[in-house]
């Protein structure tokens, strides 16, 4: 299972990239593959600020739909409009073309509460 090391992680399997003050979050591999198909990302926090763990939008798959947390406070101040016409990019490149929005962050000390690579494999059990 695909968990690149330059990432951080969430308990509620969200990834963080962050370069600078902005964080650029999705979904990990084995969220998007416990999911299933994806057929649907809705974020309408767009230009919101808002604060770490609160829902910034869902994911619905075939069988099921999921609430998205933040990982970081901060304003969403990007969506990944691809996703409104081809969702399926969240299970085909999760880490890639199928990132869901940018945070400008609030509070850059909530990022060493994020997990590590070999934090959240261990959480997985990968």
């Amino acid at each position: 299972m695909s968990v690149p090391s330059n990432l951080k992680y969430t308990k509620d399997h969200e990834w963080v990239s962050i370069e600078g003050d902005i964080a650029t979050v999705g979904i990990t591999h084995f969220a998007q593959k416990e999911l299933g198909d994806i057929v649907y990302v809705e974020v309408e926090t767009l230009d919101q600020t808002l604060s770490k763990d609160e829902v910034f939008g869902t994911v619905e798959a075939v069988k099921t739909v999921s609430d998205l947390f933040l990982p970081l406070s901060g304003e969403i101040i990007a969506f990944n409009d691809d996703l409104e016409s081809a969702p399926e990019t969240v299970n085909s490149d999760p880490y890639g073309a199928g990132w869901m929005i940018k945070v400008k962050i609030a509070n850059p000390a909530e990022i060493e509460e994020l997990l590590s690579d070999a934090s959240y494999k261990e959480l997985i059990g990968a």
